[in-house]
């Protein structure tokens, strides 16, 4: 049996969701780590033994100009205390974070984002898609790797479509736009 942990070491499940943010490169505001970290859900559970904290029902996470919002959230820790991985679903779930002062949004969604801080990896599933003003990536799936900073996007192959029950015009082929020299942003 996991030794129990302090209500202190709860709140640390709050911050991780900051650090999620983080590893997915999304270079906030300076200001924005500064911030107070607000989640509201129609339903939380913080479970102390196991050192996962599940919010469900209209999630939505603010810090700052980071915005993550989702029907479902759940953030597990490591005996550590640790992120050990963070799943946010939604229809879609979505985040949106300001870069820096003067630069477009950076906006993405997917109906399931995970968060692996083993691997540093986080992957957008069905349905991915990031944007930055006209800079867009979509396809069924995105994967970042946050420590070779590669990353990956596919459509939706043959097997996956059998497995997970997609309609062929589901499959989501990967699209990139990126946007001329000379064009606004």
């Amino acid at each position: 049996m996991k030794k129990s942990r302090s209500i202190g070491a709860l709140f640390r499940i709050l911050i991780c969701i900051y650090f999620v943010s983080l590893s997915m490169h999304l270079v906030s505001l300076p200001s924005d780590s500064e911030e107070p970290i607000e989640i509201e859900a129609d339903f939380a559970e913080l479970d102390d033994i196991k050192g996962v904290a599940t919010y469900t029902g209209k999630v939505v996470v603010v810090q700052g100009s980071l915005r993550l919002l989702g029907d479902k959230l759940v953030v597990e820790l490591t005996d550590e205390d640790e992120i050990k991985q963070a799943f946010l679903t939604g229809k879609p779930a979505r985040f949106k974070q300001t870069p820096r002062l003067g630069e477009p949004d950076i906006e993405g969604e997917a109906l399931e984002v995970e968060y692996f801080s083993e691997k540093e990896k986080i992957i957008l599933k069905n349905k991915a898609r990031v944007t930055q003003g006209e800079r867009l990536t979509e396809g069924h799936r995105i994967n970042y790797d946050v420590v070779n900073n590669i990353i990956t996007i596919r459509s939706a192959r043959a097997n996956e479509l059998k497995k997970h029950k997609f309609n062929k015009k589901d499959s989501q082929r990967v699209r990139i736009v990126i946007p001329s020299r000379n064009s606004s942003e």
